[in-house]
């Protein structure tokens, strides 16, 4: 791979903060200073820009720039009574480390860590495989103070909600989001599949019993292999104290008089 993987995550992370803490219709810098600022070649800048303006976060206007694009709209994937039932997904899952390295958090990934920019995180990217064949690219980012003897071995063998129990660390719960993306050149290579392939981003803050963030990651799940399955209940139920209301995603607004919508959602790999 032409650039490390860590320096891409460095760069792309960089750029998303930049969409993060400015509204909507604000100018990026240009590529020349970005490129200065963050000590990249203009193809690697130009590689991460061109993977947010596909999946919507940057919008490029001929003569005038690249800017940060309207906010997407979310919905939350969540049961009346505020839990979810995840089965196991199907197939023998294996993982196999990319990259390893003790890292400043950052801007971005401390906020949600909830730690310092310069408190030192473990970095790990690792190819999630079901039996035998690429599946995920995960970029996983676990303080150092939550567990200072995470290794490799423990990202390659078992659960690795099991390997941070074996360091004291129980995790609680987790929020979970789930959008539409396309691979770049990098993740196309390591996934098997053609440049711009249909994919599913997965972003996840999990935090254990004390409430203290534990890890964030976020995760590229081949689109022409995986799919999430929901079993819906519409029956009619009790409104729940404090639930907010929405739609469960695929029912519009309207549809359902009672607004709620009980689920159990699990990933289906074809």
């Amino acid at each position: 791979m032409a650039e490390p993987i860590l320096k891409r995550e460095r760069v792309r992370d960089y750029l998303l903060e930049l969409i993060e803490t400015h509204p909507p219709g604000a100018p990026i810098p240009a590529e020349r200073v970005l490129c200065a600022q963050l000590s990249v070649s203009r193809p690697t800048l130009r590689s991460a820009v061109d993977e947010l303006v596909n999946t919507g976060l940057l919008i490029r206007q001929h003569g005038r720039g690249t800017f940060v694009a309207p906010a997407k709209i979310t919905q939350e994937l969540v049961s009346a009574d505020r839990a979810m039932t995840v089965p196991q997904a199907g197939g023998a899952w294996t993982s196999r480390v990319l990259e390893h390295a003790r890292i400043p958090a950052g801007a971005r990934v401390g906020r949600r860590l909830r730690v310092s920019p310069a408190a030192e995180i473990t970095y790990i990217a690792r190819l999630r495989l079901v039996d035998g064949a690429p599946m995920a690219i995960e970029y996983l980012h676990v303080p150092v103070a939550v567990a200072p003897g995470l290794t490799v071995a423990d990202m390659e063998s078992g659960n690795f909600y099991d390997r941070l129990a074996d360091h004291g660390v129980h995790v609680s719960d987790a929020v979970q989001s789930i959008e539409p993306t396309v691979t770049n050149d990098a993740e196309s290579e390591l996934l098997g599949v053609p440049v711009f392939a249909p994919a599913l981003l997965f972003e996840r803050l999990t935090n254990d019993t004390t409430g203290r963030p534990v890890e964030y990651v976020h995760s590229l799940y081949r689109g022409d292999r995986y799919r999430i399955v929901s079993k819906l209940s519409l029956a009619p139920s009790a409104p729940t104290p404090g639930a907010r209301t929405g739609h469960h995603p695929g029912i519009p607004p309207g549809d359902l008089s009672s607004g709620q919508v009980r689920s159990a959602t699990t990933g289906d790999v074809q």
